[in-house]
């Protein structure tokens, strides 16, 4: 079998996941199990894997899922936990009186309270609660769901504290065979990890910076009376303040602190910064912007359900600072438990089990750390915000058991995509002496497209969460392949591990079932393909901008990697 046709057969099991779901349209739950069979073909009958090997990637990935699942249940118990208590409905309604101006409201509702939601808790979150925010404030449905979409950029990379670059990087990534590589030129994955980390959160900064202003000027484009992009463009001063105040303590976050910070310390100093100068006028317009009245809007932009501020609680007002407080008390454990050694001792050893060299394949191995991941971190600040809050255990119970379904509906997705990628990722051990199926597929693209290619690498990362649905899954299935072809063209590996986070994140803004779950908290089921030609416009924005930085960049470093002093396994 030649080359190419090898390199082809690497990119089957992803071809086929992009044809059934996208093309065929089937379920994940339908279509990833069949991807997972097809990989289990190619690595024993193409790759001459043993089964032995595979069976233990297999379970490798499992544990690599119930990792994942821990901190999916955390967060959305949380969340969940929260809007039962009547945290939620409070901390909305601090934001209902800050300005009558609808662009002052998105920038502050969505662009920071969501980019906080992101960092708490991910997965989808950010637009299930900030459209119908928007919508009870008086935002036509179809531009709540825009704008709570175009939330899932430049915070995602760092939502749910940190799980797409923690969980999602790190088992993408070969860890063993790139540790021994980096050990050998003087250098440690901490220090690569870090490198990623810092890169993903400056990038996004970079890029970010302009998402308020285009929050704005989508807004009046396409819900206002007069359709301009002027009235948006009008907001530029504000917007751009806003802007920096998320993503100066956002960038400094990811270059000092780790992944597990940047999307909830930029929304809170930024909050901190932008609400009282909201109040105060500072940088606003003269002239105040609004929708034209109801009566006049399309159908098209109207959802099913009505939503009011006062139908959004069913308890009395609860005092904004302690439905801030299990945040911060989330915040607190998160930076205790990264920062301070002993503290950190003790979260990582407490209840950790793990497998090393499962079924005596070498390198393959899985561990789990309930506390010190923030799913356990979640779960302590849940069972504190149930007695800080007062909470009936009725309520609990109710939380727990929405927060289960949804485990249930990503768990069994991810039971069988998780398994899938680690054998992609081990399957260079094989008796045929081929590189793993990501080296393959690196081998063509670099061939194909050469030393632009770090131009296209958010658009791979964006596609990834497009068909995934995805970034966490995005960057499980693509960061080896992004890693391989920086090895081949003598790119940084650092770069476009981190692009393809850059454009995983973006790639949410027209993920599928994101753009759904928003939609739903609305009524606007079955308008999904709208919403999609709004969002593909800032998702473009994100793709084109990013990829430009990397070309710069890589013409600026000449491809090396900081503090390595050469290409990453070059």
């Amino acid at each position: 079998m030649n080359d190419t046709l090898l390199s082809l057969l690497a990119f089957a099991p992803l071809a086929l996941a992009g044809v059934l779901l996208v093309g065929l349209n089937w379920p994940a739950r339908r279509a990833m199990p069949m991807v997972l069979l097809a990989t289990v073909a190619i690595a024993l009958f193409a790759w001459e894997m043993s089964p032995l090997r595979v069976t233990a990637s297999a379970l490798q990935g499992l544990i690599l899922t119930a990792a994942i699942l821990w901190i999916i249940f955390g967060a959305i118990l949380l969340l969940n936990t929260l809007k039962h208590s009547g945290a939620i409905t409070a901390i909305r309604g601090g934001f209902s009186s800050i300005s009558p101006d609808r662009r002052v409201q998105a920038i502050i509702v969505a662009w920071l309270f969501g980019c906080f939601i992101e960092g708490a808790s991910g997965f989808g979150t950010p637009a299930a609660v900030a459209a119908p925010l928007l919508v009870a404030l008086g935002f036509p449905a179809m531009g709540a769901v825009m704008i709570g979409m175009m939330i899932q950029s430049t915070p995602v990379s760092f939502g749910a504290v940190g799980t797409p670059i923690v969980v999602g990087v790190s088992g993408g990534l070969d860890r063993v065979a790139i540790s021994e590589r980096l050990i050998a030129e003087g250098s440690s994955w901490e220090v690569f990890y870090q490198l990623i980390t810092s890169g993903v959160a400056i990038t996004h900064a970079l890029v970010g910076i302009l998402m308020p202003l285009l929050m704005c000027m989508m807004l009046t484009r396409f819900f206002g009376r007069h359709r301009s992009w002027k009235e948006g463009l009008a907001m530029a001063p504000f917007a751009l303040f806003a802007g920096l105040a998320f993503v100066v303590p956002y960038a400094a976050a990811g270059a000092f602190l780790g992944p597990e910070f940047p999307s909830m310390i930029g929304a809170l100093v930024g909050m901190a910064i932008v609400l009282p100068a909201a109040k105060a006028g500072f940088l606003l317009p003269k002239t105040q912007w609004d929708f034209a009245p109801a009566g006049e809007w399309p159908t098209a932009w109207m959802g099913n359900i009505e939503i009011k501020l006062d139908s959004l609680t069913g308890k009395s007002p609860m005092p904004l600072a302690l439905a801030w407080l299990p945040y911060l008390l989330l915040a607190l454990l998160l930076v205790v438990s990264r920062v301070f050694p002993e503290a950190k001792a003790f979260f990582t050893s407490f209840l950790a089990f793990g497998w090393s060299d499962i079924l005596g394949e070498a390198g393959v191995s899985g561990s789990i750390q309930p506390l010190y991941l923030p799913g356990g971190i979640m779960v302590v600040v849940v069972l504190a915000t149930f007695l800080l809050h007062r909470m009936r255990v009725n309520e609990l119970r109710a939380a727990l058991g929405e927060s289960s379904r949804t485990l249930l509906g990503a768990g069994f997705v991810l039971i069988f995509t998780i398994p899938m990628v680690r054998i992609l990722i081990n399957s260079g051990v094989n008796a045929a002496d081929l590189p793993s199926m990501p080296v393959a597929m690196a081998e063509l693209v670099s061939g194909a497209v050469g030393q632009v290619y770090p131009l296209f690498a958010s658009s791979v990362g964006a596609l990834g969460a497009f068909i995934a649905g995805s970034n966490t899954v995005s960057n499980l299935m693509l960061s080896q392949f992004q890693f391989s072809v920086g090895d081949l063209l003598g790119v940084s590996g650092v770069l476009l591990v981190a692009m393809q986070a850059v454009g995983a994140a973006a790639g949410n803004m027209i993920a599928i079932h994101n753009v759904v779950a928003a939609s739903a908290t609305v009524g606007l089921l079955g308008r999904e393909g709208r919403v999609l030609r709004l969002t593909v416009i800032p998702t473009a924005y994100y793709l084109l901008a990013s990829g430009i930085l990397a070309l710069l960049a890589v013409g600026l470093a000449g491809g090396l990697d900081p503090l390595m002093g050469n290409p990453i396994g070059g």
